[in-house]
């Protein structure tokens, strides 16, 4: 993307397949921004192995330790690299001990860097006893120098790789019993004779079963250390072939897939990403979409290459694919060759399964599950250069919501504004740039208007008269009514009606006079924001033979505006419920940002190493929360809001709004 190449980061995810020494690698490369989740958490969904890429001067940053526990929530093994060992400040030991504290994992280091930041060179493979030199002339990383370490040239080099080799076996022994075996009952006395095919089998072991992480380092941008990556990722990492999902014995080789990226290409028109389970996906093919319950055409297959595809005819399973022609497919859906291949496979998972599942449907057990969405934190406006843009502008978001479910549109009934909800500032930017670039439209953001809402506090009585004489017609109507505040909350007026209120002048005015009572409360005396929590008596009603409903309920409006006006007016605001997750050392200073906000904190939990602060902030003073919240805790926060009720203002914060809604400060 253009935004990625000027910003330098990456802002989606991009896949690319590729082969390496006779394996065939799907890789996906995902952002490391916050406010792009939401592509990491679709990608981690589908992939069966990570590299996290360190930056080996700051070792573990906030984002780091975000990513790494989705990584642990979808269980994916995976291996560590440090990059950037050329920067200045570059320090290998730092890096990997802030992985053991920070991270709680335990780093297996398969390399050792020869020199750090400016002297940066190569690295030692500790597993083989090789260094390895990358040509300091060639740019691209291509051409380096594999050689055994020698006692000769190399001595304290030599003497460094073997201690760590000694406590790299010693710390795979600790954790893999097979290995710990093989070791005592062969190599108890001499470590330096095991063979590094043994060493590596149960490196792998280890990896799989998530007890530790290997650690790799290198310098991406000269492509130092890449090569030995690739190895690290073909011979540590599973294969899908070995990835036992267990929907996919129930398919038994037909096409099971999960759809969990779309793009909206110029050309071609909405490209779904698909990683492909079992069976073989075909171009023309027609697929069944479980989710949608929807029968669709793969008119053509791709094979992901960054900005560029290669058309294929068919993909097996373990692959990503790129399907076109799908118009109703979307993020994680579910995708099969047939319904009926969908129902013998539900019918066999049944017989199968065991009791528990039985109370699922029998679609239910058949969805793969789909990827977890996270919940908006920024809202704000976005409005059309012209109203005859609307509709372009509506076309636009609607795609683009395709593409990212984590922006959420929404309309507010209240102002009539289209409303942007989305993960930060930055994601919110960006969707702003696309809506400009790819669709061509100048949009304004602008701050959310808060809708208040407003009350009454005491019991105030009114009459009114209205007497008109409209052609030969003469309309004349009297009412007396009482407004009074209600104790529960109640969006609506509750209208009631005196006894001494004709039963026979009600029915054939009641529609006329709730129409009016209704239309008084949409505009309160204030601010003009909707009246709540009141309730209408209607004590009488006087009407001449003739009067027109239209001056009734013209009546009865004016009467309600008459009593709101008298009586004692509280403006409500909007309250969110805010849960907020901090580790101790910041939770002091969000404590005392949310009492600048006039937060109500209602309790502090501690979960594992962290605390959560649960408690209620006026929507008003949310505005631009989440950016403040990374600025104060480096980052390592998160937070969740949702609409919890209305509450009174207290007076002083009352008489600020009015005298700034009024022009007044």
């Amino acid at each position: 993307m253009a935004q990625e190449r000027e910003r330098g980061i990456t802002i989606q995810s991009a896949a690319v397949t590729f082969d390496w020494k006779g394996y065939r690698v799907n890789l996906i490369d995902t952002p490391g921004h916050v406010d792009f989740t939401l592509e990491v958490e679709r990608c981690l969904r589908v992939l069966d192995g990570a590299v996290a890429i360190f930056d080996a001067s700051a070792g573990v940053e906030a984002q780091t330790l975000t990513v790494w526990r989705q990584a642990d929530k979808h269980s994916i093994p995976r291996i560590c690299f440090l990059n950037k060992m050329d920067k200045t400040g570059a320090s290998f030991n730092y890096a990997v001990e802030s992985i053991r504290e920070k991270l709680k994992a335990k780093p297996l280091l398969l390399q050792l860097p020869v020199g750090e930041a400016k002297s940066f060179k190569g690295l030692v493979d500790v597993v083989t006893k090789e260094k390895l030199l990358w040509n300091p002339n060639s740019d691209d990383g291509k051409l380096f120098d594999r050689k055994p370490l020698l006692e000769m040239s190399d001595p304290e080099l030599l003497e460094e790789t073997t201690e760590a080799r000694n406590a790299l076996i010693e710390q795979v022994a600790d954790l893999d019993d097979e290995f710990a075996d093989f070791l005592l009952g062969e190599f108890s006395d001499n470590f330096d004779l095991l063979p590094a095919e043994k060493l590596q089998t149960a490196i792998r072991r280890v990896t799989l079963a998530r007890t530790a992480v290997p650690v790799l380092c290198g310098s991406a941008l000269k492509n130092k250390g890449i090569q030995p990556l690739l190895d690290a990722i073909t011979m540590y990492l599973p294969s899908p072939e070995e990835c036992n999902y267990d929907f996919q014995q129930w398919y038994k080789g037909d096409l099971c897939a999960l759809a969990f990226k779309v793009l909206h290409d110029k050309q071609r028109g909405p490209l779904v990403f698909m990683r492909i389970y079992s069976g073989t996906m075909k171009s023309q093919l027609a697929i069944h979409n479980v989710n949608g319950n929807c029968m669709e055409r793969v008119s053509r297959l791709l094979l992901p290459f960054a900005d560029q595809h290669v058309e294929i005819p068919s993909l097996t399973a373990g692959n990503i694919a790129l399907a076109v022609g799908l118009k109703h497919t979307a993020t994680g859906d579910t995708i099969v060759s047939s319904k009926s291949s969908a129902l013998a496979a539900a019918r066999l998972a049944e017989r199968e399964g065991d009791k528990k599942h039985r109370q699922n449907s029998e679609v239910e057990r058949l969805l793969l599950a789909g990827v977890e969405i996270p919940e908006p934190v920024f809202f704000c406006t976005i409005e059309p250069p012209s109203v005859a843009k609307q509709p372009d502008l509506d076309h636009a978001l609607k795609c683009l919501q395709r593409e990212d479910p984590s922006l959420k549109v929404r309309l507010d009934p209240d102002s009539g504004q289209t409303i942007l909800c989305g993960m930060g500032e930055l994601h919110i930017e960006i969707i702003h740039d696309r809506i400009k670039r790819e669709y061509g439209l100048e949009t304004y953001l602008g701050p959310l208007q808060v809708a208040y809402r407003e009350t009454i506090l005491n019991s105030v009585c009114a009459t009114d008269t209205l007497d008109r004489t409209l052609g030969d017609k003469r309309h004349f109507v009297t009412v007396e009514l009482e407004a009074r505040p209600l104790e529960i909350s109640s969006i609506m007026p509750v209208i009631k009606y005196d006894e001494n209120v004709s039963e026979d002048l009600l029915k054939a005015s009641q529609e006329a006079l709730e129409s009016g009572i209704h239309s008084a409360c949409l505009q309160g005396p204030l601010l003009g924001f909707p009246i709540q929590d009141v309730a209408i008596t209607l004590h009488s009603l006087i009407v001449h033979p003739g009067t027109s409903t239209t001056m009734i309920s013209a009546c009865v409006s004016r009467c309600v505006k008459k009593a709101l006006k008298k009586a004692d007016k509280q403006v409500l605001e909007p309250l969110m419920n805010l849960e907020v997750t901090v580790t101790t050392d910041y939770l002091s200073l969000v404590l005392a940002d949310l009492a600048q906000r006039r937060g109500t904190i209602q309790e502090i939990q501690t979960r594992q190493d962290n605390k959560v602060i649960i408690g209620f902030v006026p929507l008003a003073e949310i505005m631009g929360y989440s950016t403040v919240l990374r600025t104060l805790t480096s980052g390592s926060a998160t937070f969740a809001l949702e609409l919890s009720s209305y509450q009174a203002m207290n007076p002083q914060d009352q008489s600020t709004l009015l005298n700034r809604r009024n022009g007044l400060t």
